[in-house]
Protein backbone atom coordinates (compact mmCIF):
# COMPACT_ATOMS: atom_id res chain seq x y z
CA UNK A 1 0.00 0.00 0.00
CA UNK A 2 2.88 2.33 0.96
CA UNK A 3 4.29 1.68 -2.51
CA UNK A 4 1.07 2.50 -3.62
CA UNK A 5 0.90 6.12 -2.56
CA UNK A 6 4.80 6.62 -3.11
CA UNK A 7 3.41 5.88 -7.11
CA UNK A 8 0.45 8.20 -6.67
CA UNK A 9 2.28 10.92 -5.30
CA UNK A 10 4.93 10.66 -8.12
CA UNK A 11 2.57 10.78 -10.92
CA UNK A 12 0.46 13.49 -9.56
CA UNK A 13 4.12 15.85 -9.15
CA UNK A 14 4.86 15.02 -12.74
CA UNK A 15 1.18 15.73 -13.81
CA UNK A 16 1.13 19.08 -11.98
CA UNK A 17 4.68 20.41 -13.94
CA UNK A 18 3.06 18.96 -17.74
CA UNK A 19 0.16 21.24 -16.97
CA UNK A 20 2.49 24.17 -15.76
CA UNK A 21 4.50 24.10 -18.69
CA UNK A 22 1.51 23.73 -20.51
CA UNK A 23 0.59 27.27 -18.77
CA UNK A 24 3.34 28.73 -19.95
CA UNK A 25 3.59 27.67 -23.45
CA UNK A 26 0.58 29.38 -23.72
CA UNK A 27 1.57 32.46 -22.61
CA UNK A 28 4.30 34.31 -25.54
CA UNK A 29 5.91 36.57 -23.58
CA UNK A 30 7.47 33.90 -21.34
CA UNK A 31 9.09 32.30 -24.10
CA UNK A 32 13.19 32.96 -25.18
CA UNK A 33 13.11 34.46 -28.23
CA UNK A 34 14.34 32.39 -31.29
CA UNK A 35 14.18 34.63 -33.95
CA UNK A 36 17.00 37.14 -34.33
CA UNK A 37 15.49 39.98 -35.82
CA UNK A 38 13.13 40.10 -32.52
CA UNK A 39 16.61 39.78 -30.47
CA UNK A 40 18.26 42.62 -29.54
CA UNK A 41 21.60 43.39 -30.49
CA UNK A 42 22.83 43.58 -26.75
CA UNK A 43 21.00 40.08 -25.90
CA UNK A 44 22.62 38.41 -28.70
CA UNK A 45 25.40 35.37 -27.14
CA UNK A 46 28.23 34.82 -29.66
CA UNK A 47 30.45 31.41 -30.20
CA UNK A 48 34.18 32.06 -32.35
CA UNK A 49 35.25 29.48 -35.07
CA UNK A 50 38.53 30.09 -36.59
CA UNK A 51 40.22 29.34 -39.54
CA UNK A 52 37.25 27.54 -41.50
CA UNK A 53 36.46 27.74 -45.39
CA UNK A 54 35.61 30.64 -47.09
CA UNK A 55 32.05 31.22 -47.36
CA UNK A 56 29.93 30.38 -50.39
CA UNK A 57 28.88 33.46 -51.33
CA UNK A 58 25.56 32.88 -52.73
CA UNK A 59 23.35 35.46 -52.17
CA UNK A 60 20.03 36.78 -53.63
CA UNK A 61 19.37 38.67 -57.05
CA UNK A 62 22.18 41.11 -57.76
CA UNK A 63 22.37 44.15 -60.01
CA UNK A 64 25.37 43.15 -63.13
CA UNK A 65 27.71 45.41 -64.02
CA UNK A 66 28.17 43.41 -67.38
CA UNK A 67 28.29 46.26 -69.79
CA UNK A 68 25.14 45.94 -71.93
CA UNK A 69 25.91 46.34 -75.58
CA UNK A 70 22.87 47.76 -76.78
CA UNK A 71 23.24 50.65 -75.00
CA UNK A 72 26.63 50.65 -75.77
CA UNK A 73 25.49 50.70 -79.51
CA UNK A 74 23.21 54.09 -78.88
CA UNK A 75 26.16 55.94 -77.33
CA UNK A 76 28.11 55.07 -80.74
CA UNK A 77 25.39 55.83 -82.88
CA UNK A 78 23.69 58.60 -81.30
CA UNK A 79 26.08 59.87 -78.77
CA UNK A 80 29.90 60.06 -80.48
CA UNK A 81 30.33 63.08 -77.99
CA UNK A 82 30.09 61.15 -74.93
CA UNK A 83 31.66 58.32 -73.38
CA UNK A 84 29.98 55.59 -71.78
CA UNK A 85 31.95 54.14 -68.54
CA UNK A 86 29.74 51.62 -67.72
CA UNK A 87 26.64 50.26 -67.76
CA UNK A 88 24.68 48.74 -64.13
CA UNK A 89 22.01 46.56 -64.92
CA UNK A 90 18.86 46.25 -62.06
CA UNK A 91 18.60 43.11 -60.33
CA UNK A 92 15.36 42.23 -62.10
CA UNK A 93 16.69 43.15 -65.42
CA UNK A 94 13.80 45.34 -66.39
CA UNK A 95 16.02 48.83 -66.06
CA UNK A 96 19.85 49.76 -66.85
CA UNK A 97 21.31 52.81 -65.47
CA UNK A 98 24.34 54.43 -68.35
CA UNK A 99 27.03 55.91 -66.12
CA UNK A 100 29.19 58.42 -68.76
CA UNK A 101 30.83 61.52 -69.56
CA UNK A 102 30.73 64.25 -71.90
CA UNK A 103 34.43 65.09 -73.34
CA UNK A 104 35.08 67.92 -71.39
CA UNK A 105 34.01 66.26 -68.14
CA UNK A 106 36.74 65.83 -65.60
CA UNK A 107 37.75 61.96 -65.33
CA UNK A 108 36.44 61.83 -61.80
CA UNK A 109 32.71 63.03 -62.42
CA UNK A 110 29.67 61.22 -64.08
CA UNK A 111 26.40 61.25 -65.53
CA UNK A 112 23.73 59.29 -65.71
CA UNK A 113 20.66 57.68 -67.58
CA UNK A 114 18.36 54.95 -67.51
CA UNK A 115 17.60 52.88 -70.07
CA UNK A 116 15.54 49.78 -71.28
CA UNK A 117 17.59 46.37 -71.47
CA UNK A 118 17.49 47.39 -75.39
CA UNK A 119 19.05 49.84 -75.29
CA UNK A 120 16.32 52.83 -75.59
CA UNK A 121 16.55 55.94 -73.47
CA UNK A 122 14.31 56.70 -70.96
CA UNK A 123 14.86 59.29 -68.59
CA UNK A 124 18.05 61.69 -68.09
CA UNK A 125 18.86 61.18 -64.49
CA UNK A 126 21.53 64.57 -63.31
CA UNK A 127 21.68 67.96 -64.35
CA UNK A 128 24.96 69.55 -66.25
CA UNK A 129 25.63 71.06 -61.93
CA UNK A 130 25.42 67.51 -60.93
CA UNK A 131 28.76 65.18 -61.12
CA UNK A 132 28.44 61.57 -59.85
CA UNK A 133 31.64 60.55 -57.77
CA UNK A 134 32.51 56.72 -57.07
CA UNK A 135 30.72 55.14 -60.13
CA UNK A 136 31.55 51.79 -58.43
CA UNK A 137 29.45 52.55 -55.75
CA UNK A 138 25.99 52.72 -57.41
CA UNK A 139 24.04 50.79 -56.10
CA UNK A 140 20.56 49.25 -57.07
CA UNK A 141 17.62 48.29 -54.49
CA UNK A 142 17.18 44.54 -54.15
CA UNK A 143 13.66 45.22 -55.30
CA UNK A 144 14.68 46.85 -58.48
CA UNK A 145 12.20 49.79 -56.87
CA UNK A 146 15.39 52.68 -56.42
CA UNK A 147 18.86 53.33 -57.19
CA UNK A 148 21.81 54.74 -54.77
CA UNK A 149 24.43 57.09 -55.86
CA UNK A 150 26.79 59.65 -54.84
CA UNK A 151 27.03 63.41 -56.37
CA UNK A 152 28.09 67.00 -55.68
CA UNK A 153 27.85 69.79 -57.32
CA UNK A 154 30.07 69.79 -60.72
CA UNK A 155 33.80 70.93 -60.58
CA UNK A 156 33.82 74.55 -61.28
CA UNK A 157 30.16 75.00 -60.50
CA UNK A 158 28.33 76.82 -57.54
CA UNK A 159 26.03 75.04 -55.70
CA UNK A 160 22.72 77.56 -56.46
CA UNK A 161 20.61 78.26 -53.39
CA UNK A 162 16.60 76.84 -52.66
CA UNK A 163 13.81 79.47 -53.29
CA UNK A 164 10.66 79.15 -51.01
CA UNK A 165 9.50 76.92 -53.51
CA UNK A 166 12.05 74.44 -53.09
CA UNK A 167 13.62 74.96 -56.37
CA UNK A 168 16.69 76.13 -57.49
CA UNK A 169 16.96 79.66 -57.91
CA UNK A 170 15.70 81.07 -61.79
CA UNK A 171 13.40 78.10 -61.43
CA UNK A 172 10.02 79.65 -61.32
CA UNK A 173 6.62 77.45 -60.01
CA UNK A 174 5.08 77.81 -63.66
CA UNK A 175 6.99 74.91 -64.91
CA UNK A 176 5.42 72.08 -65.42
CA UNK A 177 5.49 69.69 -62.88
CA UNK A 178 6.68 66.69 -62.60
CA UNK A 179 3.67 64.72 -62.63
CA UNK A 180 2.76 66.03 -66.04
CA UNK A 181 6.66 66.43 -67.50
CA UNK A 182 7.78 62.64 -66.14
CA UNK A 183 8.15 60.08 -68.81
CA UNK A 184 5.19 57.75 -67.89
CA UNK A 185 6.86 54.04 -68.64
CA UNK A 186 5.31 51.64 -66.09
CA UNK A 187 8.02 49.47 -64.38
CA UNK A 188 6.22 46.39 -66.37
CA UNK A 189 6.12 47.82 -69.59
CA UNK A 190 7.99 45.93 -72.77
CA UNK A 191 11.20 47.46 -73.21
CA UNK A 192 10.20 47.09 -76.99
CA UNK A 193 7.21 49.78 -76.11
CA UNK A 194 6.42 52.12 -78.54
CA UNK A 195 7.14 55.11 -75.88
CA UNK A 196 10.96 53.96 -75.97
CA UNK A 197 11.69 52.96 -79.42
CA UNK A 198 10.56 56.91 -80.00
CA UNK A 199 12.81 58.79 -77.79
CA UNK A 200 16.16 59.46 -78.79
CA UNK A 201 19.02 61.26 -76.14
CA UNK A 202 18.56 65.25 -77.91
CA UNK A 203 14.70 64.45 -78.13
CA UNK A 204 14.51 63.83 -73.88
CA UNK A 205 13.61 66.56 -71.72
CA UNK A 206 16.44 68.04 -69.42
CA UNK A 207 16.83 66.66 -66.23
CA UNK A 208 15.17 68.41 -63.13
CA UNK A 209 17.29 70.70 -60.95
CA UNK A 210 18.21 69.23 -57.63
CA UNK A 211 19.89 70.94 -55.00
CA UNK A 212 24.12 69.52 -55.17
CA UNK A 213 26.34 70.56 -52.71
CA UNK A 214 30.25 70.84 -52.12
CA UNK A 215 30.82 67.39 -50.65
CA UNK A 216 29.69 64.02 -51.73
CA UNK A 217 26.15 63.18 -50.36
CA UNK A 218 23.91 60.32 -51.20
CA UNK A 219 20.95 60.68 -53.73
CA UNK A 220 18.21 58.06 -55.16
CA UNK A 221 15.58 57.77 -57.34
CA UNK A 222 13.40 55.90 -58.99
CA UNK A 223 13.52 52.41 -61.40
CA UNK A 224 12.93 55.62 -64.61
CA UNK A 225 14.81 58.19 -63.10
CA UNK A 226 11.96 60.13 -61.87
CA UNK A 227 11.94 61.99 -58.17
CA UNK A 228 15.64 62.65 -57.83
CA UNK A 229 16.72 63.68 -54.02
CA UNK A 230 19.20 63.81 -51.53
CA UNK A 231 19.00 61.62 -48.77
CA UNK A 232 21.99 63.17 -46.82
CA UNK A 233 22.14 67.08 -46.92
CA UNK A 234 25.26 67.29 -44.45
CA UNK A 235 27.62 69.82 -46.27
CA UNK A 236 31.31 68.83 -45.28
CA UNK A 237 31.05 65.15 -44.68
CA UNK A 238 32.26 62.81 -47.74
CA UNK A 239 29.93 60.14 -48.40
CA UNK A 240 31.85 57.47 -50.09
CA UNK A 241 29.94 53.93 -49.82
CA UNK A 242 26.88 53.03 -49.10
CA UNK A 243 24.70 49.47 -49.36
CA UNK A 244 20.57 48.85 -49.36
CA UNK A 245 19.45 46.48 -46.70
CA UNK A 246 18.02 43.12 -48.47
CA UNK A 247 14.46 44.51 -47.85
CA UNK A 248 14.57 47.79 -49.65
CA UNK A 249 13.84 50.20 -46.67
CA UNK A 250 17.14 51.64 -45.56
CA UNK A 251 21.00 51.99 -46.39
CA UNK A 252 24.10 51.96 -44.70
CA UNK A 253 26.72 54.11 -45.81
CA UNK A 254 30.31 54.79 -44.79
CA UNK A 255 31.31 58.63 -44.54
CA UNK A 256 34.36 60.76 -43.10
CA UNK A 257 34.68 64.73 -42.72
CA UNK A 258 36.14 66.32 -46.03
CA UNK A 259 39.42 67.80 -43.77
CA UNK A 260 40.28 64.05 -42.58
CA UNK A 261 39.67 62.61 -45.64
CA UNK A 262 42.41 64.68 -47.46
CA UNK A 263 44.60 64.52 -44.52
CA UNK A 264 44.51 60.82 -44.91
CA UNK A 265 45.38 61.07 -48.54
CA UNK A 266 47.95 62.94 -48.61
CA UNK A 267 49.54 61.05 -45.61
CA UNK A 268 48.98 58.09 -47.55
CA UNK A 269 50.19 59.62 -50.75
CA UNK A 270 53.99 60.58 -49.21
CA UNK A 271 54.16 55.99 -48.72
CA UNK A 272 53.14 55.42 -52.40
CA UNK A 273 50.33 53.11 -50.86
CA UNK A 274 47.14 53.21 -52.56
CA UNK A 275 44.51 55.13 -49.92
CA UNK A 276 41.71 53.58 -48.84
CA UNK A 277 39.44 55.72 -47.36
CA UNK A 278 38.01 54.71 -43.88
CA UNK A 279 34.76 56.62 -42.66
CA UNK A 280 32.06 56.40 -39.67
CA UNK A 281 28.88 54.22 -40.70
CA UNK A 282 26.04 55.80 -40.41
CA UNK A 283 22.03 54.38 -40.88
CA UNK A 284 20.08 56.11 -43.41
CA UNK A 285 16.14 55.91 -44.32
CA UNK A 286 15.02 56.66 -47.78
CA UNK A 287 13.07 59.52 -46.12
CA UNK A 288 16.30 61.45 -45.34
CA UNK A 289 16.49 60.22 -41.43
CA UNK A 290 20.09 59.58 -40.51
CA UNK A 291 21.44 57.84 -37.38
CA UNK A 292 25.20 57.65 -36.72
CA UNK A 293 26.14 54.40 -35.69
CA UNK A 294 29.33 54.59 -34.30
CA UNK A 295 32.07 57.29 -33.85
CA UNK A 296 35.21 55.50 -34.64
CA UNK A 297 36.10 55.10 -38.73
CA UNK A 298 36.28 51.80 -40.26
CA UNK A 299 37.43 51.14 -43.90
CA UNK A 300 36.08 47.91 -43.90
CA UNK A 301 32.11 47.81 -45.66
CA UNK A 302 29.73 47.45 -43.45
CA UNK A 303 26.78 44.64 -43.64
CA UNK A 304 23.27 43.82 -43.10
CA UNK A 305 21.86 40.64 -41.70
CA UNK A 306 19.31 39.04 -44.12
CA UNK A 307 16.67 40.06 -42.06
CA UNK A 308 17.20 43.61 -42.41
CA UNK A 309 17.34 43.95 -38.65
CA UNK A 310 20.86 44.37 -38.01
CA UNK A 311 24.24 45.83 -39.04
CA UNK A 312 27.79 44.58 -38.61
CA UNK A 313 30.77 46.87 -38.69
CA UNK A 314 34.16 46.18 -38.10
CA UNK A 315 36.81 47.79 -36.61
CA UNK A 316 40.38 46.83 -36.41
CA UNK A 317 40.05 43.13 -34.50
CA UNK A 318 36.35 44.02 -33.22
CA UNK A 319 32.77 42.81 -34.44
CA UNK A 320 30.24 45.74 -33.26
CA UNK A 321 26.36 44.97 -33.72
CA UNK A 322 23.57 47.48 -34.41
CA UNK A 323 19.92 47.30 -34.59
CA UNK A 324 18.62 49.11 -37.35
CA UNK A 325 14.81 48.12 -36.33
CA UNK A 326 12.93 48.98 -32.78
CA UNK A 327 12.04 51.68 -30.56
CA UNK A 328 15.08 50.78 -28.41
CA UNK A 329 17.72 50.09 -30.38
CA UNK A 330 20.92 48.77 -28.85
CA UNK A 331 24.46 48.01 -29.89
CA UNK A 332 26.68 45.37 -28.40
CA UNK A 333 30.68 45.00 -28.96
CA UNK A 334 32.70 41.74 -29.68
CA UNK A 335 35.95 42.06 -29.01
CA UNK A 336 38.17 39.14 -31.14
CA UNK A 337 41.91 40.53 -30.00
CA UNK A 338 42.61 37.07 -27.81
CA UNK A 339 40.70 34.55 -29.62
CA UNK A 340 42.88 35.61 -32.44
CA UNK A 341 45.89 35.98 -31.02
CA UNK A 342 45.49 32.44 -30.15
CA UNK A 343 43.99 31.29 -33.47
CA UNK A 344 47.27 32.99 -35.25
CA UNK A 345 49.76 30.99 -33.12
CA UNK A 346 47.81 28.13 -33.26
CA UNK A 347 47.84 28.68 -37.19
CA UNK A 348 51.68 28.99 -37.55
CA UNK A 349 52.34 26.22 -34.93
CA UNK A 350 50.80 23.98 -37.60
CA UNK A 351 52.23 25.90 -40.24
CA UNK A 352 55.39 25.28 -39.17
CA UNK A 353 55.28 21.60 -38.45
CA UNK A 354 54.03 20.56 -41.79
CA UNK A 355 56.87 22.58 -43.50
CA UNK A 356 59.00 20.43 -40.77
CA UNK A 357 57.79 17.08 -42.04
CA UNK A 358 58.29 18.12 -45.55
CA UNK A 359 61.66 18.88 -44.89
CA UNK A 360 62.60 15.68 -43.45
CA UNK A 361 60.74 13.86 -45.83
CA UNK A 362 63.11 15.72 -48.56
CA UNK A 363 59.42 17.57 -49.90
CA UNK A 364 58.78 21.00 -50.45
CA UNK A 365 55.86 22.55 -51.58
CA UNK A 366 52.38 21.06 -52.07
CA UNK A 367 54.65 17.96 -54.20
CA UNK A 368 52.62 15.13 -52.11
CA UNK A 369 49.37 16.39 -54.26
CA UNK A 370 47.32 17.49 -50.57
CA UNK A 371 44.08 19.69 -51.90
CA UNK A 372 44.14 23.12 -51.05
CA UNK A 373 41.21 23.77 -48.04
CA UNK A 374 41.01 27.55 -48.52
CA UNK A 375 42.99 28.29 -45.97
CA UNK A 376 46.41 28.85 -47.88
CA UNK A 377 49.24 30.76 -46.50
CA UNK A 378 51.39 33.87 -48.52
CA UNK A 379 54.12 30.64 -49.49
CA UNK A 380 51.09 28.82 -51.03
CA UNK A 381 51.01 25.93 -48.35
CA UNK A 382 48.09 24.25 -47.90
CA UNK A 383 46.49 24.07 -44.33
CA UNK A 384 43.47 22.11 -42.90
CA UNK A 385 40.80 23.39 -40.03
CA UNK A 386 43.27 24.11 -36.90
CA UNK A 387 40.19 23.59 -34.91
CA UNK A 388 41.82 25.92 -32.64
CA UNK A 389 39.32 26.41 -29.01
CA UNK A 390 39.35 30.56 -29.45
CA UNK A 391 37.14 30.31 -26.77
CA UNK A 392 39.08 28.64 -24.03
CA UNK A 393 40.62 30.48 -21.18
CA UNK A 394 44.31 31.09 -20.89
CA UNK A 395 46.49 32.51 -18.67
CA UNK A 396 48.96 33.46 -21.08
CA UNK A 397 48.86 35.42 -24.08
CA UNK A 398 51.39 34.95 -27.38
CA UNK A 399 53.40 37.93 -28.42
CA UNK A 400 51.46 39.99 -31.37
CA UNK A 401 54.95 41.22 -32.70
CA UNK A 402 55.97 37.62 -33.26
CA UNK A 403 52.78 36.47 -35.25
CA UNK A 404 52.95 37.15 -39.04
CA UNK A 405 49.33 35.89 -39.72
CA UNK A 406 47.46 38.01 -36.68
CA UNK A 407 45.87 40.89 -38.44
CA UNK A 408 42.73 43.27 -38.81
CA UNK A 409 39.69 42.12 -40.25
CA UNK A 410 39.51 43.09 -43.72
CA UNK A 411 35.95 41.66 -44.91
CA UNK A 412 32.58 40.59 -43.52
CA UNK A 413 29.75 38.32 -45.00
CA UNK A 414 26.26 37.79 -43.23
CA UNK A 415 23.93 35.85 -45.72
CA UNK A 416 22.75 33.22 -42.65
CA UNK A 417 20.78 34.78 -39.81
CA UNK A 418 23.22 33.28 -37.18
CA UNK A 419 26.37 33.12 -38.77
CA UNK A 420 28.23 36.13 -39.29
CA UNK A 421 31.61 35.49 -41.51
CA UNK A 422 34.86 37.68 -40.61
CA UNK A 423 38.24 37.47 -42.83
CA UNK A 424 41.46 38.73 -41.63
CA UNK A 425 44.58 39.54 -43.67
CA UNK A 426 47.52 41.85 -44.63
CA UNK A 427 46.71 44.16 -47.53
CA UNK A 428 49.18 46.49 -49.15
CA UNK A 429 48.85 48.25 -52.79
CA UNK A 430 50.98 50.96 -54.24
CA UNK A 431 50.13 53.28 -56.94
CA UNK A 432 52.10 52.70 -59.91
CA UNK A 433 53.95 49.82 -58.85
CA UNK A 434 51.62 47.07 -58.46
CA UNK A 435 54.20 44.30 -58.49
CA UNK A 436 54.55 45.20 -54.83
CA UNK A 437 51.35 44.87 -54.00
CA UNK A 438 50.98 41.98 -50.98
CA UNK A 439 47.79 40.26 -50.29
CA UNK A 440 48.67 37.55 -47.36
CA UNK A 441 47.44 35.29 -44.68
CA UNK A 442 43.81 35.32 -46.08
CA UNK A 443 41.76 33.68 -43.12
CA UNK A 444 38.29 33.19 -42.37
CA UNK A 445 36.42 32.81 -39.17
CA UNK A 446 32.76 33.23 -38.01
CA UNK A 447 30.77 34.11 -35.55
CA UNK A 448 27.84 31.67 -34.76
CA UNK A 449 24.99 33.92 -33.11
CA UNK A 450 22.18 32.89 -30.68
CA UNK A 451 19.76 34.69 -28.05
CA UNK A 452 20.96 34.54 -25.00
CA UNK A 453 19.43 33.10 -22.30
CA UNK A 454 16.11 34.63 -20.45
CA UNK A 455 14.99 33.73 -17.47
CA UNK A 456 11.09 32.86 -17.41
CA UNK A 457 8.46 34.42 -15.10
CA UNK A 458 7.69 31.71 -12.45
CA UNK A 459 4.11 30.87 -13.28
CA UNK A 460 1.64 31.67 -10.07
CA UNK A 461 -0.58 28.56 -9.57
CA UNK A 462 -4.34 29.02 -8.65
Amino acid sequence: MAMFYRNFIFFAVCLAIFAGCSEKDAKPEEIAPIDLRNVPAQQLNYRFETDIPAPDQKGGPSQSEERNEAVQADFDQNRPQESLDRTVTSPDKQRVLAVYRKANDSESEFRLDVYSPAGKIIKKVTHGEMAVHFPGTIVWSPDSNNVAFIAMVRDGQPSPPLNQDGNKTGQTGSEKPPEETKNEIDSNTSADSEASTSATPDSMEPPKDVLTFRTEQIYICDLNGEDVRPITQNEGLMYFYAVWAPDSSALVALAAPFTEWRIREFQVQKTGERFIPAGRPRLIEKNGRERLLDDYATPVHPVWSPDSAKVAVAFNKQVRIYDAIGENRTQAAIPLRNQLLLAAKAYEDKLRAEEEARAANGNTGNSDGAQDTGNSSANGISLANSNVDANAPTTTLPDANTLVSFNPIINLVWEQAGILYLETGYLKNYVGNEAENRSSYLRWHRLLLSPQSIALKPVQQP
